[in-house]
């Protein structure tokens, strides 16, 4: 039987079933495509030949790996079994496991919005990866526990953006701070910035212009917001979140690649995982910029926005087959 591999070193919490049968639920889809089938494959009889290997490089690649990290994998299995003298494949499941959380574990600082007041979160993405709704899920989940969040809606570039913001706010009882379609992004972060020292307020997330990467422009408007931040409040923002779709593969990978060319980006959070059949995505984009996931989405819900937690993610992931 193949049995999931636990780090002796940061156990996987399992005393909250509810939460960790909602993220597996979430990754279904990833489940049924990628953990099925390396499943299928560990489970064999077979040698661990050259046709094994190839067969596990075709799962990962084919499941949005990536090229870099579905090489490392292989080529660090293919070292253990030598190492070991391992020669069954089932005997190399954990091994795996134990490879992947390791690459997931990207080490970061914790999360911590109480190190400053208030704490500054500069959010960005493209268009349609979800950034709005994932603002308010953040801002949701912090007032959740107790903290005075503030939504800022810098994206005054679409109308449609501002009044997104302004609904979820009025939602979720969390204030927003607006002007009208047109103005001055920076001026708006500038003025929000006040108020959130004002009201006091512990966290502010800015919502940003759903740039694409190829516009020059909107990326410099980008650093300009940047510098405001900085000007107003030494040392921040204190996390720059880029948002990514799950769904669109290796098209993340390239967003994470030229978005980094603009701003230093210090977290991920990845949406719509409930969405994708290739979740290990979320493998390549960990092995080749080693920037954190701070949060993944696994539903629609408001409490469906999880902070990222490897030994969680992959016990989820593989759990069924354990």
């Amino acid at each position: 039987m193949i049995r999931f591999f636990k780090r002796q070193d940061k156990a996987v919490e399992t005393n909250n079933g509810g939460l960790l049968k909602k993220l597996g639920s979430g990754l279904q889809k990833t489940r049924d495509h990628f953990t099925s089938r390396i499943t299928r494959l560990f489970s064999t009889d077979g040698k661990l030949d050259e046709d094994f290997f190839e067969e596990l490089e075709e799962i990962l690649i084919t499941s949005d790996v990536g090229v870099a990290a579905t090489k490392h994998l292989v080529d660090r299995l293919s070292d253990e079994a030598r190492r070991q003298g391992i020669s069954d494949a089932e005997a190399l499941m954990n091994i795996l496991q134990r490879e992947i959380i390791d690459i997931l574990e990207v080490p970061a600082e914790d999360l911590d919005i109480a190190r400053h007041k208030p704490f500054v979160i500069l959010v960005i993405g493209i268009n349609g990866v979800g950034k709005t709704t994932n603002i308010a899920k953040m801002a949701y989940m912090w007032k959740q526990e107790g903290r005075n969040p503030l939504i800022v809606a810098a994206d005054t570039f679409r109308a449609a953006a501002i009044e997104q913001l302004t609904m979820w706010g009025e939602r979720i009882n969390v204030p927003v701070i607006r002007q009208k379609a047109g103005a001055d992004p920076s001026a708006v972060v500038f003025d929000a910035l006040d108020a959130a020292m004002a009201r006091e307020h512990d966290v502010v997330l800015i919502d940003t212009a759903g740039r694409m990467h190829t516009r020059t422009n909107l990326m410099e408007e980008l650093k300009k917001v940047n510098r405001v931040i900085s000007r107003k409040i030494p040392g921040a923002p204190h996390e720059t979140f880029l948002v990514l779709d799950a769904t669109t593969g290796q098209n993340a990978i390239s967003q994470v690649r030229l978005f980094r060319e603009g701003v230093d980006i210090t977290g991920l959070v990845l949406a719509k995982m409930d969405g994708t059949a290739k979740g290990g995505i979320i493998i390549g984009i960990c092995h080749e910029f080693q920037i954190p996931v701070r949060f993944i989405g696994v539903g629609e819900g408001l409490e469906d926005l999880r902070p990222f937690d490897a030994g969680e993610f992959a016990k989820a992931l593989f759990e069924d087959f354990a």
